[in-house]
Parts: structure tokens; sequence; C-alpha cells
């Protein structure tokens, strides 16, 4: 650089204006901070129940790189709407999360506009650490007809935050979706708006003799097209190329047992490898 020279910060015209909010049980905001493209809130109380995270941003259908915690991932997720939501974990929901999350009296929330060589990148379509039972606009999302005892360590949700311990079973970060010994469990994956998948990634829980696995699944995809996917007693990645595929959602279905005394086959993790349609 020569003597004298120096660079000024450049400033876009259409940036987005990000809000992170902080509601109560109420509904009434009991922290917020706003920014264009880029937004930290610092948090300096302890969560209550019923307390919810909210992000908002200028417009929709926006893809955001989200930390709702310090003590968690960022996670790259679409904005379906303006808003997204995530409801602070308490009571049996907290099984879901490490002990660190959400804890403590002083909180970082941060949010920004994801880039878009972020955005390009093949990578996983599926994860997100922040969906929870009442998310509708943060995608990924995961759903399930049959969840075990309906509690949060054997939710839908597990599939898709990222946690891949699967030698136990129970609290984080021994999470899994548990299907209650039904043959007739389905798991679905939705992601919002189009994605290009090319690989599946399956992690089965593999806290044996405990557990039992399966030996085949099958996913579908919204055009009736399935894929059928040999699994083995495994405790790590299973990992299956496939045909790329543009797809809005996948579920996961037709899932066959393994001749094993134990009933629980059980799911630690699904990955979706790919990028944007």
């Amino acid at each position: 650089m020569r003597q004298g020279a120096f660079f000024s910060p450049s400033y876009r015209i259409d940036a987005m204006q990000l809000t992170l909010r902080i509601l109560n049980a109420s509904g009434d905001v009991i922290a917020h901070k706003t920014a264009h493209d880029e937004v930290v809130l610092v948090y300096q109380a302890r969560y209550a129940e019923g307390d919810r995270l909210e992000i908002e941003a200028g417009e929709a259908g926006c893809q955001l790189a989200i930390a709702f915690d310090d003590a968690m991932p960022t996670a790259l997720l679409y904005l379906t709407d303006k808003k997204g939501q995530f409801t602070v974990p308490f009571g049996d929901k907290r099984s879901g999360f490490s002990a660190k999350a959400f804890s403590g009296a002083v909180h970082r929330l941060k949010a920004r506009l994801a880039s878009r060589e972020e955005i390009s990148a093949r990578r996983n379509l599926a994860f997100n650490p922040f969906d929870d039972g009442e998310n509708s606009s943060l995608f990924p999302r995961g759903h399930a007809n049959v969840e075990t005892r309906q509690e949060a360590a054997f939710a839908a949700r597990n599939a898709i935050d990222g946690e891949i311990a699967s030698d136990g079973h129970g609290a984080w970060p021994y999470t899994s979706w548990g299907i209650n010994c039904d043959p007739e469990a389905s798991l679905t994956v939705e992601f919002g708006r189009l994605v290009r998948i090319d690989e599946i990634v399956l992690y089965l829980r593999a806290d044996f003799p405990h557990d039992a696995w399966w030996e085949s699944v099958t996913v579908t995809f919204p055009d009736g097209e399935s894929v059928a996917l040999a699994t083995a007693k495994l405790a790590g990645a299973q990992r299956f190329p496939i045909e790329p595929r543009v797809a809005v959602r996948a579920t996961l279905h037709k899932l066959v047992k393994a001749q094993d005394p134990s009933p629980f086959p059980a799911l630690t993790q699904i990955e979706f490898w790919g990028n944007e349609a």
C-alpha cells in the first residue's frame, strides 16, 4: 500500500434491516436490537419459562446465518416469513439441549444475511439446531407421525440438530428420533423452498445391545419417486449418493427392522447434502 493510502467502508444501498427480539410468555418485548445485514443482541438476565427468541427480516424468503445462543452452532436457515421464532426450552424440552445452552444470566444472540458463497455452497440442507414443534417459518424443519412417548429426547427435531453421538440414548448429546416401536413411523424434512439433493447420510442410533437397527429404509420425494437405502449395524455415518433431484421435502419411511431381540431401532441424524435449486 502506498504511503497515505487508506480504505473507507462501503455501505450497501440495499442493506436489509434485521431485528432480534426476546419476548416473554405474554408476548411483551423485553429486549431487542435492530441493525442492517448483521445484528447482535446481548441480554443480561435469566430466561423465564415461555420466553421466545425472534428474528425479523426486512423481507421474506431470505437466507440467514443465525445463532440464538452462544453455546450453540450457527445455522444457515431459510426464513419463509418476515419473522421466525424459537421458544427457550424448559422442563422436558431441556433434555434436547446442552446444559450450557440458554443458561446463566448473560446471553448473546446474533443473526446476519448469509453470503452468496454460503448460499451457493454444497452443504447439509437439513441442519437446523433451532427447530422445535412450534417452528413454522425457519427452515429446514422436521416432523414425524410418531415420537416415543412424546418426549423431547426422542423428538423429530433431534434428527436434524447436528448431534451425531449415537452410542447412547436419552438426554443430550444422545438425542434421537424414537419411533415408539411403530413400523409405520415416518419422518419428513421440509426445506421451505426447492433444493437439489445429491446425497443422503444416516446415523442410526447404535446403543447396542439396547438398540436394534434397520436393514433398509426408503426416502420418498413429493413427485412420488423413492430411493431404497440398504442400512447396516453401524455407529457412524452411512452415506448414500443418489441421482440429483430437486425437491421441497423428503420423507423417511418403510423402516425395515433387522432380526434382533431389541425392539428399539432409532435415528440419531439424517442429512440431505446438495445445494440450492
